[in-house]
């Protein structure tokens, strides 16, 4: 049996969303983003093309999915309040300034004087994340092979609530687009809906889009441009979607919320299509940007968030966050988080340990129950089973950390560094007041409070410490006799 109609699209590969991946062959087509609204009812301080939608702000998806289908440059239609907009997109990205928002048509003005010379065009929502590059592939093509002045994508899937919808005379063309707002009850029983992407023959478009007139609410409306092609008896091409997601335009935080929903569905269903196993897929939470080694197993309760990568053969959960780390092959992260942490092969972690930014984890490293690491390398094989706080220290290999084990890093004034050597054994509460070293081969007893260097082959013991060589057999205890494993 044929599954295709199941199987996702390659939306969430790593790299897909990059200039140089692009799916469409058909030349260039400059893409004009729509961005500069207001977003009132978001109510939100933030621009509502800001907000994320798994993890990532859907403005910046929209212009990741252009870039993966082939599309640039891209201009962005701004606000005279930019500044966060163009800090998110960087330098990749043109820009259009529209100081008065007086509608999508006066904001496509604004673009002309930065829009290169192109004989086509896209014009594009900010707001519509859920859009997949096939899809603007589909659209340019269909413009490629029309004589029409301008090709819409619309949707009959989509709820039609707050859209404007398309109507078609008795043949079946396009003949308007009526905004909801300005739609009599005739109009509104229509199911057709505009999903605000088109195409445009850039030479019919820069003589017409002047002619447009302001509508009773003030605004002039990029969708008049179908009347008035319709009107010179010109044809206006159309693609409809099949998944009505896609014409998805966010404009409050319930249908963010919904968008979120669906673009999850998506990251899920992709990961597991490509060798992933997700038991409870809808506890599980993955960002737009994360990628999973097959064979790994992703438990309920886990949120995977940021560019987090994860190795083959790996279990992460139940009730794990990973933020912004590499997670190579045969790892298991239980009840923990991780956050810009890296962990090499054959580590384990957790329950209930917390590896913090800067945490660096050798191959074959034990951490258990409530541990936290922080700004520190923990060499292989090195063991930490309980209760322990290894903050800005470098750990060699072999080393096992007892329970109740500290570096006092902080001094009240700066982080200073704990170095500890090689097939080192820290008793329990050992305290290690920063900058120390504790060289390799040595030990110290429970309760110490290591204040001083230890020098290679040699015990700490007490509080302060007293140094004692292991040659000698002068010191008291013996070392398995004061950690807990």
């Amino acid at each position: 049996m044929d599954d295709s109609s199941d199987r996702p699209n390659s939306d969430f590969a790593p790299g897909a969303f990059s200039p140089g991946n692009p799916l469409l062959g058909s030349g260039a087509f400059p893409a004009v983003i729509l961005a500069a609204g207001k977003g009132t009812r978001m109510k939100s301080r933030k621009s509502k093309v800001l907000h994320p939608v798994c993890g990532k702000p859907m403005l910046q998806i929209i212009v990741e999915l252009a870039a993966t289908a082939g599309l640039g440059p891209h201009i962005v239609v701004v606000s005279g309040k930019s500044e966060p907009v163009r800090e998110a997109l960087g330098s990749g990205c043109l820009y259009a300034v529209q100081e008065e928002q007086l509608g999508t048509g006066h904001a496509l003005i604004q673009s002309q004087d930065v829009v290169p010379d192109c004989d086509n065009l896209v014009v594009m929502a900010g707001d519509t994340p859920l859009l997949r590059p096939q899809t603007l592939v589909e659209l340019t093509q269909t413009h490629l092979a029309s004589e029409a002045p301008i090709t819409m994508l619309t949707s009959s899937l989509t709820d039609p609530d707050g859209l404007g919808r398309v109507v078609r005379d008795s043949d079946s063309r396009i003949t308007a687009v009526v905004e909801h707002r300005e739609a009599d009850p005739e109009t509104l029983s229509i199911n057709e809906i505009n999903a605000s992407v088109y195409c445009f023959r850039t030479s019919w478009l820069w003589d017409n889009l002047p002619r447009l007139g302001y509508s009773a609410t003030g605004e002039i409306f990029l969708t008049d441009l179908v009347e008035v092609a319709a009107t010179q008896g010109s044809e206006v091409a159309s693609v409809t979607v099949e998944d009505g997601a896609e014409a998805l335009g966010i404009n409050t935080r319930l249908d963010l919320s919904r968008a979120e929903s669906m673009m999850r569905d998506r990251i899920r269903r992709h990961w597991m299509m490509e060798g992933v196993t997700i038991p409870d897929p809808e506890s599980v939470y993955i960002d737009h940007d994360a990628h999973i080694g097959i064979d790994s197993v992703v438990l309920p309760n886990t949120h995977i968030r940021g560019g987090t990568i994860i190795g083959e053969d790996c279990e992460i959960g139940p009730n794990s966050v990973v933020v912004d780390s590499q997670i190579a092959d045969q790892c298991r992260i239980v009840s923990s988080v991780v956050e810009q942490a890296v962990i090499e092969s054959d580590v384990q972690v957790g329950p209930f340990s917390h590896l913090r930014p800067g945490a660096y984890l050798e191959s074959e490293v034990r951490i258990g129950n409530f541990s936290e690491i922080k700004n520190s390398r923990i060499g292989r094989a090195t063991k930490s089973g309980h209760f322990s706080y290894i903050g800005d220290a470098e750990v060699g290999a072999n080393v096992n950390i007892g329970a109740g084990s500290i570096t006092c890093n902080y001094d009240g004034e700066k982080k200073n560094r704990t170095v500890i050597g090689d097939d080192v054994f820290i008793g329990c509460d050992t305290m290690m007041v920063a900058p120390v070293t504790i060289g390799d081969r040595s030990y110290t007893g429970a309760g110490s409070v290591i204040n001083k260097d230890v020098p290679p082959d040699s015990g700490a013991i007490g509080a302060p410490a007293r140094i004692r060589s292991r040659k000698t057999g002068n010191d008291s205890g013996s070392p398995g006799r004061n950690a807990a494993r």
